[in-house]
């Protein structure tokens, strides 16, 4: 091949080939939710949308709403060792009212990491029984009035995993753990 010719095939083989690689990425992308490393699919995403209901009910500081999305089963170990700072469903309400009253301008944003999905039936159809461990990242930050009343904007960084259960009589995902 005369020398001339080498410099444009080459610049067309290097052309294919970022035009092989950006396709390839496009592909990998299209599996996952928009946002997320989380696998595209109708589970995922029901379970995401009642999580995003979760989080825009923080930041509006609803307590009420958040008691309707929590299972009577609800418990929660607050992450330490020691007995002494659990609680379960009615706590939920009296913790929620606590923080509620003291906090203004509630931020809480979400980065989900990942959806692990555990059924006793296996049937990907119905969610009867099933379960869904959320891990997130949680960015979040509020204000608050301190002893001396100066107002305060703690920011909070944390991961955190959320429990949810299908609850076939209500016909919505509830919250087991992780509020």
């Amino acid at each position: 091949m005369k020398p001339s010719l080498v410099a444009p095939f080459r610049a067309l083989a290097l052309l294919g080939a970022v035009l092989a690689a950006s396709g390839l990425g496009c592909a990998a992308s299209r599996g996952t939710i928009p946002g997320t490393q989380v696998p595209d699919n109708r589970f995922n995403r029901d379970v995401i949308e009642a999580v995003e209901s979760y989080r825009l009910a923080v930041e509006r500081r609803d307590a009420a709403a958040l008691m309707l999305m929590a299972s009577n089963q609800y418990r929660e170990d607050s992450g330490t060792p020691t007995g002494s700072d659990d609680y379960g469903f009615d706590g939920l309400g009296e913790v929620l009212a606590g923080r509620f009253q003291q906090a203004d301008d509630v931020r809480f944003s979400l980065r989900y990491v990942s959806i692990r999905r555990r059924c006793p039936s296996g049937d990907v159809e119905t969610y009867d029984g099933c379960r869904a461990y959320v891990q997130v990242l949680v960015d979040a930050s509020f204000s608050i009035a301190d002893a001396r009343d100066q107002t305060k904007r703690p920011d909070m960084r944390d991961r955190n995993e959320l429990v949810l259960e299908w609850s076939e009589a209500d016909r919505r995902w509830k919250f087991l753990s992780g509020m």
